[in-house]
């Protein structure tokens, strides 16, 4: 057993072998079986209720709900507007001390009351207090901690930093990055030792043991760090150098010295309020490991920090520069950025450090949720100013609401959260899903028994999973929105079988009923949320702009996006051109730059008996097309130079890959005409 790529831990784990244990054997066996029973008896349920091709897992399906009530507690999120007195005081030689009232003020006539107060007051520190301080760091990375910062300093996905620590440690550069634990070896910690000694002194050094919060962390490996410590950087590509570097810090720093602070606050007193004016700062008096690295947060909504103070005394009058009181908003829960999503399911305890990453890939490929980008909104706030003894109020407009690489979920998403929530809401349980981890947890351990575990899982499960499909009716998520004022026929948003969609007309339960007009919804639009108006604008496409060609030129949106229409070309509209906008002008752009295309992808063309030969100019270079199949040219042959002889050559040499397939499938169908077969058809008959 082993957790580095190294000489000495390879050697030593060859010369302490020990036996197979069948408890962690099992309890890996428990766990593919459990969440393959999930999966494959759920998914099946899903395609027959609501739409085709999706899928659920015990801890996807968890992950998503995770993301879909944070979306609703934002959608019954009440903000509520307060106003923040900030006040600076100009002290001798320059200096500007920054105070603020500690409680914010309930509306603008209190903070204009407030403000006409201090325009007669004196300032005056009524108490002044110094206190020491120190700041610790934090523990060595586990998987959760390294996808978390990497995402908040590196920029990276959860798969990204993934994949790239695989690399690391692949290399030897890195112990093994799946783990819970924050243990270091002996051998580490001697080694983080010399190396802070050697670089920053013996007072930097502090030996510190690390324990996991987490309950029902296994710990079967160290924490991740490197294998070397006097490597304090590596040779690779940009994204493997960043990590490693993050790693190292992360790990020597774990064992440094505290960092050393003065914390000083000062109380202003306000000669004509009953209120006072407060005013923090800090001096650093002894770096200790932030000299090496501090840990970045997830907080939006963090203050400024607090600088340093000039000397005051108490008793002291100040006098007063500006104040300021502004209108705030108290801010809707922060949607989940892949880390924080991945440091929630380690709190409530879904899943194992392994899982994290590719579930939260699995959930995005699915298209259950999308990490997008959304543009702020303009909003006025208002600002009321104390300066030179006058007071003012006026009102000032800020852009709010910006949103980067956060986790939205789809329609899709949302209908297959409630779908199983109603249907399976103890399959998709928080609790549910920590208790399972600790019933693997317990098979490792070897105080459970996995085949009695599974047994009592499944029996109820399977149950309701029969149930369900016998009793539950097809979920569309179909919202009545108003009647079309052309047709007076009801407009509705429902999920179809290629996503949301808006209706004019009810949908034909025969053949001879009048079909409806449908309309994909477009990027950025939701069935909750997607207004009458909204939905009108989508049925204005197809539209026609102009003729080309004696052919009409249309713009309108398909199953693979908006598109540009002359006859029988049809021209793509760019993702983040809005087709609505589209004129006949920029229409007959794309359909120019279409043809051009088109012909610099043609080389040239044969006539042949068997169908015409295309030589072509493809995305992976030159190729030969015929009969709507494509066929390879040899990277060292000019296509222009081929002759139809060697095209037809090219065709005839090429690999018959579709006569493998059906030589691999005929043997299965031989063996079920077999008489034998007849028989195995009565024995589960007999078992049910």
């Amino acid at each position: 057993v082993y957790n580095e790529i190294t000489e000495e831990a390879i050697v030593k784990a060859i010369n302490n072998p020990r036996e197979l244990d069948i408890n962690l054997v099992n309890a890996q066996q428990a766990r593919r079986i459990l969440d393959r029973l999930v999966g494959f008896e759920l998914s099946p349920v899903l395609w027959r209720k609501v739409k085709p091709s999706l899928s659920a897992g015990r801890v996807q399906s968890v992950a998503v709900k995770l993301i879909v009530e944070r979306e609703r507690e934002i959608e019954n999120f009440k903000s509520v507007n307060t106003f923040k007195v900030v006040a600076h005081f100009n002290v001798d030689e320059g200096s500007v001390v920054k105070a603020d009232l500690t409680k914010n003020l309930p509306d603008l006539k209190s903070a204009e009351e407030f403000l006409n107060e201090c325009s007669k007051s004196i300032f005056e520190v009524s108490k002044l207090e110094k206190k020491p301080a120190k700041k610790s760091p934090v523990a060595p990375f586990t998987t959760s901690t390294l996808q978390q910062e990497a995402g908040r300093k590196l920029g990276y996905s959860v798969g990204q930093t993934m994949s790239v620590a695989q690399k690391l440690y692949e290399q030897g550069h890195i112990t093994y990055m799946r783990t819970d634990s924050t243990n270091l070896s002996n051998f580490a910690m001697d080694g983080i030792k010399d190396e802070v000694v050697k670089s920053y002194g013996p007072e930097y050094h502090k030996p510190r043991t690390y324990k996991t919060k987490d309950k029902g962390a296994q710990e079967a490996h160290e924490a991740i760090r490197p294998t070397s410590f006097d490597k304090h950087e590596i040779s690779g590509d940009n994204q493997t150098e960043r990590l490693y570097e993050l790693i190292w810090k992360r790990t020597v720093s774990s064992q440094m010295s505290d960092a050393q602070l003065e914390k000083t606050v000062v109380t202003i007193n306000v000669s004509e309020s009953d209120k006072n004016l407060v005013a923090r700062g800090e001096v650093l008096k002894f770096d200790g490991f932030l000299k090496l690295y501090l840990e970045s947060t997830d907080d939006e909504n963090v203050e400024e920090k607090t600088g340093m103070l000039p000397e005051l005394s108490e008793g002291q009058t100040l006098d007063l520069d500006n104040m300021v009181a502004r209108e705030r908003f108290s801010h809707h829960p922060a949607r989940f950025t892949e880390a924080s999503l991945v440091k929630r399911m380690e709190e409530k305890g879904i899943g194992r450090p392994s899982t994290y990453a590719p579930t939260i890939s699995t959930i995005q490929k699915r298209t259950y949720i999308s990490k997008d980008e959304r543009d702020g909104y303009e909003r006025e706030y208002r600002l009321v100013n104390l300066e030179g003894g006058n007071v003012e109020s006026v009102t000032k407009t800020e852009i709010t609401g910006a949103e980067r690489n956060k986790l939205f979920p789809t329609d899709i998403g949302i209908l297959v959260n409630d779908f199983l929530v109603d249907n399976f809401g103890s399959i998709i349980d928080y609790n549910f899903t920590a208790d399972v981890e600790k019933q693997f947890d317990e098979i490792a351990q070897g105080k459970m028994e996995w085949k009695v575990m599974l047994s009592e899982f499944y029996t109820p499960f399977h149950v309701t999973v029969e149930h369900t499909i016998e009793t539950s009716s097809k979920v569309t998520g179909q919202r009545l929105l108003g009647e079309d004022p052309k047709t007076g026929k009801n407009i509705y948003v429902r999920m179809g079988r290629f996503g949301a969609m808006a209706q004019i007309g009810e949908t034909p339960t025969s053949d001879d009923d009048e079909k409806p007009k449908y309309a994909g919804l477009r990027k950025g639009q939701s069935m909750g949320s997607i207004t009458f108006e909204e939905v009108i604008e989508l049925f204005k496409l197809p539209k026609v702009l102009g003729t080309l060609d004696e052919k009409d030129v249309k713009v309108a949106i398909g199953r693979f996006g908006p598109y540009v229409q002359n006859g029988s070309l049809f021209a793509s509209i760019p993702k983040e051109e809005d087709p609505m906008q589209v004129n006949l002008e920029r229409a007959l752009e794309l359909i120019a730059a279409k043809k051009k295309a088109d012909a610099e992808k043609f080389i040239k063309a044969f006539d042949h008996e068997s169908g015409e030969i295309q030589l072509l100019n493809g995305r992976w270079g030159p190729y030969i097309k015929q009969n709507k199949k494509n066929f390879k040219i040899p990277k060292d042959v000019e296509a222009e130079g081929i002759s139809l002889e060697e095209a037809l050559k090219y065709i005839k040499e090429a690999p018959a890959k579709g006569k493998r397939k059906v030589a691999a499938k005929a043997k299965p169908k031989a063996k079920a005409k077999a008489k034998p077969k007849a028989k195995a058809k009565a024995k589960p008959k007999a078992k049910k």
